[in-house]
């Protein structure tokens, strides 16, 4: 796959089939990008399990800290990676050994292993690099747009908000 540009359907696709999502290098400091890609997530109805050894145990946004993958309730649909990218080649290597493979690695903007994105795919997950969730649903939704940024997305008609906020507003997005 190129991962040099993902087609609207692929990224769409994956944020639509996607439910939990263990983020890797959740902060609890209020003005790390982590924090406020997880608190976005959750708002979308996401079930987020944050992953930090230096907070395990602890809280972040009434959601538990684990300190590894291995520690998570479960095997989750989507792993997004908030580390550098030397340190995310190392975690997509640890998750394919760990026989639990998810759906999706996402690694966050400006993370990108080329090598270990090869390797993910041939063992069935899917990729997404040097991307954030949090900007892609933002954009996909048309959300992004209500605050005047180019979301690439044409559209007269503006989403329709969902209990006062854009509630996994991707299914039923028009195609205009």
């Amino acid at each position: 796959m190129n991962h040099d540009t993902y087609s609207d359907t692929y990224i769409k696709a994956i944020l639509d089939e996607v439910k939990t999502i263990a983020l890797i290098g959740a902060s609890a400091n209020s003005v790390r990008p982590s924090y406020f890609v997880l608190k976005y997530m959750l708002s979308k109805g996401y079930e987020v399990w944050p992953v930090n050894p230096g907070q395990a145990g602890k809280e972040i946004l009434g959601q538990t800290v684990y300190a590894s993958l291995e520690d998570l309730p479960g095997t989750p649909d989507m792993i997004d990676i908030f580390r550098n990218s030397e340190a995310a080649g190392q975690i997509v290597d640890d998750v394919i050994a760990s026989g639990h493979l998810p759906k999706v690695i996402w690694m966050q903007l400006t993370v990108r292993h080329d090598e270990a994105a090869k390797r993910a795919e041939a063992a069935g997950i899917k990729m997404v690099m040097d991307r954030c969730p949090k900007i892609e649903y933002g954009r996909l939704s048309g959300e992004i747009g209500w605050a005047g940024v180019n979301s690439r997305t044409l559209s007269s008609k503006r989403p329709a908000l969902k209990a006062g906020f854009q509630h996994r507003g991707l299914k039923g997005t028009q195609k205009d």
